[in-house]
């Protein structure tokens, strides 16, 4: 099951999820991935981790939508995780826009 609490991701290992991601400008307005614009989610057990990241998605500029399949999480140990979304522009500036956020995997029934 999906629950999302601010930046706050709960999810039962093994699930799917969905989730939209919006990108505004520090003053609240709404930014418009441009052509060339890259999202990406990468997840790690702690941001001191020099290993690459356990999980990194690429999210669609055009759906802005987070897509997690069963496969994402199924072989992740239960618990707490930490996450990041940024932004990449076309001209190459790089915009961390949710940082040392909370993903948790939840037990599960196998």
């Amino acid at each position: 099951m999906l629950k999302i609490s601010g930046t706050t991701i709960s999810l039962t290992r093994g699930d799917s999820a969905k989730i939209a991601i919006t990108l505004e400008y520090k003053d609240g307005t709404p930014y418009s991935p441009a052509e060339g614009d890259t999202i990406r989610f990468a997840m790690k057990k702690d941001y001191s981790d020099l290993l690459p990241p356990l999980l990194s998605v690429t999210i669609s500029p055009d759906d802005l939508i987070l897509y997690l399949t069963p496969s994402h999480t199924k072989n992740l140990a239960y618990g707490q995780y930490k996450y990041d979304i940024q932004l990449t522009t076309a001209d190459g500036d790089v915009d961390t826009f949710i940082d040392k956020a909370t993903f948790i995997i939840t037990e599960e029934i196998d």
